[in-house]
């Protein structure tokens, strides 16, 4: 197996991994956090700040991986 064909499989997991478990982990959150709102509506407020605050974070980790990818292939090229 050639070094770019290696490379481009690492960046194809790379993309694969940093979307699949980001993306089952904002559905855990998420459900996690509708079911807390309606326990305790009340507490919406904060528990929609705390859910959007972790979503982001959730997906910086998406876009790390993209970025990874990226320079994966960049080193094909």
């Amino acid at each position: 197996m050639s070094d770019s064909a290696i490379i481009a499989l690492a960046a194809a997991l790379t993309i694969a991994l940093s979307t699949v478990f980001p993306a089952l982990a904002q559905g855990k959150t998420a459900r996690a956090a509708m079911e807390s709102i309606a326990r305790q509506p009340e507490a919406a407020k904060d528990i929609r700040s705390a859910l959007l605050l972790s979503l982001a974070l959730m997906e910086a980790l998406t876009i790390y991986g993209l970025l990874i990818a990226f320079m994966l292939v960049g080193k094909i090229a």
